[in-house]
């Protein structure tokens, strides 16, 4: 069913993300793989089980299966990242920039799909969990291999709107 069951299960007070919902994803700029991925790896990310998994039916019909894998790896690998950068930048010591990470972050250097798609997917993500040093980094990265500012902003229009319907939907799912 796809993005028709998210909005046929979205309540009448999101109205305007079930609108939302068919603009951005439908009808983006961005190439499909770009604009799927973006909305598969932000459904990863805000955790709703109705979204994911209607997303990423649709989302396999427009990716494949490298990509989904790719898109389903940037919001885990966001995961741990936008946790550590951020909490690094908000504590305030600049001493704790020239401690090195330690973590495994693979993927990033081999995401089985465009590398730059991979930014948007990380971009993206990074704006549902709210990490800036994360999305400063990956604007640079994408605007640096030839990204528009519109491109960015399209992948910025997805993750908000995905996030939105997996508030409403978690708020309808707590309130039954």
């Amino acid at each position: 069913m796809g993005l028709d069951a998210v909005k046929a299960a979205l309540p009448e007070y999101a109205k305007d993300i079930k609108l939302n919902l068919g603009s951005t994803i439908g009808t983006s700029t961005l190439k499909p793989e770009q604009a799927w991925g973006t909305a598969l790896a932000c459904a990863v990310a805000a955790r709703n089980p109705l979204l994911l998994r209607e997303i990423a039916d649709e989302a396999s019909t427009h990716l494949g299966a490298e990509a989904v894998e790719a898109a389903k790896g940037a919001a885990t690998i966001m995961a741990m990242n936008n946790v550590y950068y951020r909490a690094k930048h908000l504590i305030g010591d600049e001493q704790y920039a020239s401690i090195p990470a330690r973590l495994r972050m693979q993927i990033i250097a081999r995401p089985g799909v465009d590398k730059a798609d991979f930014e948007l997917w990380c971009l993206a993500v990074s704006a549902i969990t709210g990490c800036g040093v994360c999305l400063e980094s990956h604007e640079k990265t994408l605007r640096g291999t030839g990204f528009s500012r519109d491109q960015v902003h399209e992948g910025l229009r997805i993750a908000a709107v995905v996030h939105a319907a997996a508030v409403a939907l978690d708020a309808q799912a707590a309130l039954a």
